[in-house]
């Protein structure tokens, strides 16, 4: 049996697309990102060398209104950072500010990461 019946012809690369079989990868409903409504915002450093990066999920934009979001929050940290697979990510640890500012933008804010 050869292998591409077995597999039943499954595409796992597309030169348009990437790696099919990774969920990063699978398009997404740009105009209406999933979530559950609860903005999470986290403290990180693994993989990151030892530096600190606050990350931001679960923020219910998309495109152009979620980077204009990423630059407000990182101006208001007063430090860089960057915003993809709609996850803004933030150096430093600015939990509290993050929260609080997105309270007050009135976002249902979860915090975690210690």
């Amino acid at each position: 049996m050869n292998r591409r019946s077995r597999d039943g012809d499954r595409t796992v690369w597309s030169s348009e697309r990437g790696d099919l079989r990774s969920p990063r990868s699978r398009p997404r409903d740009e105009a209406n990102p999933a979530g559950d409504g609860v903005v999470r915002v986290r403290r990180e450093t693994k993989g990151r060398g030892g530096k600190t990066v606050t990350t931001i999920q679960g923020v219910p934009l998309a495109g152009a209104e979620l980077a204009s979001l990423a630059k407000e929050l990182k101006r208001r940290c007063g430090s860089g950072g960057s915003q993809k697979d709609g996850v803004i990510e933030i150096q430093g640890d600015h939990r509290d500010t993050l929260v609080a500012e997105l309270v007050a933008r009135g976002y249902t804010v979860k915090r975690a990461g210690g």
